[in-house]
């Protein structure tokens, strides 16, 4: 991992087309601004594991060719 100082104001650049900015700090909590190309997703980290987490429930829980071919007769 790659640990950054930074102020409010300033960015980094990830892959010359992600930019992370720090819009603001109040205590404890920071703001943060990302600006990225429309194709990238960006998520919260704890929306992304739920996502996973809903995705892998979903594959396990597919049905099988068999039980397809059973529905389409």
């Amino acid at each position: 991992m790659l640990a950054l100082s930074r102020k409010a104001g300033e960015s980094i650049v990830i892959n010359n087309d992600i930019e992370v900015t720090i819009l603001e700090i109040k205590g404890d909590q920071i703001k943060v601004g990302v600006t990225a190309p429309k194709s990238v997703p960006i998520y919260r980290k704890e929306l992304y594991l739920q996502i996973q987490e809903s995705n892998k429930e979903a594959a396990n829980s597919a049905i099988g060719v068999e039980e397809l071919s059973n529905l389409f007769g």
